[in-house]
């Protein structure tokens, strides 16, 4: 009886150890950036900033060959290390990446093709998206584009490449959190923002020839 019991706990422990494992395995973008787990947003917030700041600061070339010389420094004397060890204390350990040696590290087809599939619908999408806007299909659409590639020449006007990355990455770990604590306060200003635009875009749509005018299909 105590055997059963004993059995039956450690198989509930260790299902309890699996769903752990499993949601560990699972956490998403969505989690990092709502700090879910604060080590690992904060890992990966400190390492993007420094990445983009080393970018600000240096050439991509010069950051790339800094990291990978960094990596192999790191590699190296941890090879030298093990192996000092080794000889002093005469064990038989072998190579300290052999593990990693060991693990298959190339890309099945099967999987490489299915990415490549997912990222053509999204390039062809983006294509037949760009194509409507640029010849006109919706006067209204191009219009918006149109105003909002000028705003951004007043952007580029500011900010280089790297300083609107480095703020991307500085919203995208702020923004969110903010908007899940401030959800009803923001979501009444959006409705309100949002309702303004529609009927801006609709007294302009009453304003166009019928020709130039939205599809009702679409």
């Amino acid at each position: 009886m105590a055997d059963t019991q004993s059995s039956q706990i450690s198989s509930s422990q260790g299902l309890a150890d699996g769903q752990n494992s499993a949601k560990d395995s699972k956490f998403t973008v969505k989690d990092l950036v709502y700090w879910r787990d604060p080590k690992k947003s904060g890992v990966v917030f400190g390492v993007s900033m420094l990445l983009l700041l080393s970018l600000a600061a240096f050439s991509v070339i010069s950051v790339v060959s800094y990291l990978l010389l960094a990596l192999l420094c790191v590699t190296i004397s941890f090879r030298i290390y093990k192996s000092v060890v080794q000889a002093v204390q005469k064990s038989g350990d072998g190579h300290p990446f052999k593990a990693f040696m060991e693990k298959d590290v190339s890309v099945p087809p099967e999987t490489f093709r299915k990415h490549v599939d997912t990222l053509l619908t999204y390039v062809n999408k983006a294509l037949k998206q760009m194509s409507r806007l640029f010849l006109v299909e919706d006067l209204v659409d191009s219009l918006k584009l149109a105003v909002g590639m000028w705003l951004l020449t007043y952007v580029g006007a500011v900010f280089n490449g790297i300083t609107l990355l480095i703020l991307a990455d500085i919203l995208i770990f702020t923004m969110p959190l903010v908007y899940e604590k401030n959800k009803t306060q923001i979501d009444k200003y959006v409705d309100i923002a949002r309702t303004q635009i529609n009927t801006t875009m609709a007294k302009l749509q009453e304003k166009l020839p019928a020709s130039m005018k939205r599809s009702k299909t679409e």
